[in-house]
């Protein structure tokens, strides 16, 4: 296509404005994080991270948030699924509540959470008597970050099951397969990218998440403290070097996992080229 008819401007331009605006808004604040838990000593940086506290909070913060990616992956594709393939009563409602995390101030999600399942809450109170505890527990963390990781599964998986066409379920079925194995067989390689996508960015929103978890969690030491929170507790002491030195931790653990994610969705996608 000649220069005349080029609708964006050329290579040279567009890549200059794409590397000042990635160094700008990520490359140079990371960059910041970096230098300044460098001014610390390895072995002041060795203490500050692997304090029990944080320890306790990384497996908190980590093990909440891949638990509640998995969790959303599993009902979010059930929500999407049954938005896409059906028709029922407040359907449109529905779909309008999925976003509803995404308009919804963080804080004013915990405050709801923390309301509605404390021991003297709606739920709380009915379960109060089974000796089932939601808020001020690691539960409530994974509830809280359940809660605001759920969009972004249904989101990225509701167009590719609307792209998808029920002549493919119909043509095998007519084969002879089960429901379980068009699942298994069809679905499920033609959805697994877009349900990476959707795991991906649910557990990278849980791991970053602070308002929404602060007034559900309670905050016990060693027992439902999370990550953000030491780091804004750091923060409160003017401990700006322990602060990025626990920032720089989770920047490092999060893009290792966000990096084997996506090179699962690259090979999931590569896999379905070659198959079709």
């Amino acid at each position: 296509m000649s220069a005349a008819r080029r609708v964006l401007p050329g290579f040279g331009l567009s890549l200059g404005y794409t590397l000042f605006y990635l160094s700008v808004i990520v490359l140079i604040p990371l960059f910041a994080v970096f230098a300044k838990s460098a001014t610390l000593t390895l072995t002041q940086f060795w203490e500050v991270t692997t304090a029990p506290r944080v320890l306790a909070s990384y497996r908190l913060t980590f093990g909440a948030s891949l638990l509640a990616a998995t969790i959303n992956t599993v009902f979010g594709f059930l929500l999407a699924w049954a938005l896409v393939r059906y028709r029922f009563p407040g359907k449109r409602i529905v779909d309008a509540l999925v976003d509803l995390p995404f308009a919804l101030p963080t804080a004013v999600a915990g405050i709801a959470l923390a309301t509605i399942y404390s021991p003297k809450g709606w739920v709380g109170a009915l379960l109060a008597p089974y000796d089932i505890k939601i808020a001020y527990t690691p539960l409530g963390v994974l509830l809280a970050l359940t809660f605001i990781g759920l969009p972004f599964v249904v989101r990225t998986v509701q167009p590719v099951l609307e792209d998808l066409e029920t002549e493919i379920e119909e043509a095998a079925t007519s084969l002879g397969a089960q429901r379980w194995q068009v699942f298994r067989k069809v679905l499920l390689p033609l959805l697994l990218p877009a349900l990476l996508t959707g795991f991906a960015l649910a557990f990278a929103r849980a791991v970053g998440e602070y308002g929404s978890v602060i007034f559900i969690a309670g905050n016990i030491p060693l027992v439902s403290e999370i990550t953000p929170l030491m780091i804004i507790t750091k923060l409160e002491q003017y401990d700006y070097a322990g602060a990025t030195a626990i920032a720089a931790v989770m920047l490092v653990v999060s893009f290792a996992l966000l990096f084997l994610i996506n090179n699962l969705q690259a090979w999931s996608a590569r896999r379905i080229g070659r198959v079709g």
